[in-house]
């Protein structure tokens, strides 16, 4: 049995039905088949976890009376689907996690009048699916929440979670609930040594350095009226931080070599991977830039945390891929499915739609199947070192690799910058090389 993608012909609409009777469960989902939807039974919480991270449903019947009381934990789990109680009959306390109750024994026309009525509040909830944010798991709910309620305010936004859960698609989302007429616009501070930073953010006037032969309109001018979203702010030098400051304080600032004051409206939105807490106890980011950039903080769960919203965010990626692989594919195997949401996601979504892309461009088959994806979705990650055992490939690479960052800061004067290019990467990728294998360029660095 097969997971298919909405890229598949319409699907009939799909049911759970949990009851620790089991047998009572699967009569009611046969009953619900012959009506034409797509019923499967789970007799435990378990059960029903497992099911709703196969594939989101539209409706939920839940015993009230579930061995362990775990029945709010069941309607939590399949929301944003809508849920009907199955409750003793004369029941006094309804329950609050459901859309609608039907008392048991049931009828016929009660409990279909019940699925209509949760049907309509799950419609009215709607899927956290807004600017390209996919999912319904309650702790992106969360987070959507806190951008309904701050989007139309000025409020300065930092938003942190780790390398590819969305930051940037989050930030798009408050600028296009804020209504504001300006565009959005993007800066990676990470990817731009500081003194072409400042020429972004900023602009210059002609003759400001070598090079600059016209005025150029920094980002804050473009985004006048907008929003602007910095990217990787915990890679800003501390004479970045101070300018920051000033602009955060004021809203104005010169051009790079004008004497010019500019004064803008931009809502500014912040992001980083780093912890900003501890580097700012480390003595590495200014406390007053971090108290003023921490108005409102929002956190992105990582993928691993919200593993039900893997069959969504597959099946949106498995969409958007088709067209560009020439080929047809009707969605996912159930044992590749199994493997995405068993799967830890160091890479988070971003590794997720590589993943999906790969398998249609490699695929041959109607649908995706195990053998599609990368191994380590399938199979695991490589085990982690031991002293008993042969080394990781990752602790193998990293003495080869250190070895060429340390010649190449050598033969670039150990200007990271200047050495980051020579490598053919980024200032902020070396600086995470750096950190992670152990190399500490002042110490590294001949006494002058």
């Amino acid at each position: 049995m097969a997971v298919r993608s909405e890229s598949a012909s319409p699907q009939p609409p799909r049911i759970l039905v949990v009851d620790d009777d089991r047998r009572a469960a699967s009569a009611l989902a046969q009953w619900l088949c012959g009506l034409g939807w797509h019923a499967a039974a789970a007799a435990t919480p378990a059960e029903a976890a497992r099911a709703a991270a196969r594939g989101p449903f539209d409706v939920c019947l839940v015993d009230a009376a579930l061995s362990g009381g775990d029945a709010a934990g069941v309607a939590a789990c399949v929301r944003p689907a809508g849920v009907v109680a199955l409750v003793p009959a004369g029941a006094v306390a309804l329950p609050t996690w459901s859309d609608a109750v039907v008392p048991l024994p049931f009828r016929d026309d009660a409990l279909l009048a019940a699925i209509d009525t949760a049907r309509a509040a799950a419609a009215e909830r709607g899927t956290a699916q807004r600017a390209g944010v996919i999912g319904r798991h309650p702790a992106l709910e969360r987070v959507l929440d806190v951008v309904d309620r701050i989007a139309h305010t000025p409020a300065t936004v930092l938003i942190t979670g780790e390398s590819g859960t969305g930051k940037s698609l989050l930030a798009r989302e408050i600028h296009r609930q804020s209504g504001r007429p300006g565009r959005f616009v993007e800066v990676a501070c990470g990817s731009l040594a500081e003194s072409l930073l400042e020429s972004e953010l900023f602009g210059h006037v002609a003759g400001a350095f070598t090079g600059a032969s016209a005025d150029r309109e920094g980002r804050f001018l473009q985004a006048d009226g907008g929003t602007i979203f910095l990217d990787e702010i915990a890679t800003a030098s501390p004479a970045m931080q101070v300018k920051l400051l000033r602009v955060l304080q004021s809203m104005e600032f010169e051009a790079v070599g004008g004497g010019r004051t500019h004064a803008v409206d931009v809502r500014v939105i912040l992001a980083t991977n780093e912890d900003l807490a501890a580097l700012v106890a480390a003595g590495k980011f200014r406390a007053d830039l971090f108290w003023r950039i921490n108005v409102v903080s929002i956190e992105v769960p990582p993928l691993r945390a919200r593993s039900s919203d893997v069959p969504l965010l597959a099946t949106e990626f498995l969409r958007r891929a088709i067209p560009r692989a020439g080929r047809p594919v009707e969605g996912f195997s159930s044992a590749a499915m199994d493997a995405l949401v068993a799967h830890a996601w160091p890479g988070n979504v971003r590794e997720l739609e590589h993943a999906v892309e790969r398998a249609v461009f490699l695929g041959r088959g109607p649908f995706i199947e195990p053998a599609d994806l990368p191994a380590a979705i399938v199979h695991g990650p490589l085990p982690s070192d031991r002293s008993d055992g042969p080394a990781a490939l990752k602790t193998a690479l990293a003495a080869p690799e250190r070895q060429l960052i340390v010649r190449a800061l050598e033969q670039a004067g150990w200007r990271r910058d200047v050495a980051a290019r020579a490598l053919g990467i980024n200032r902020t990728t070396l600086y995470k090389k750096l950190k992670r294998l152990g190399l500490d360029v002042a110490a590294l660095e001949p006494a002058r």
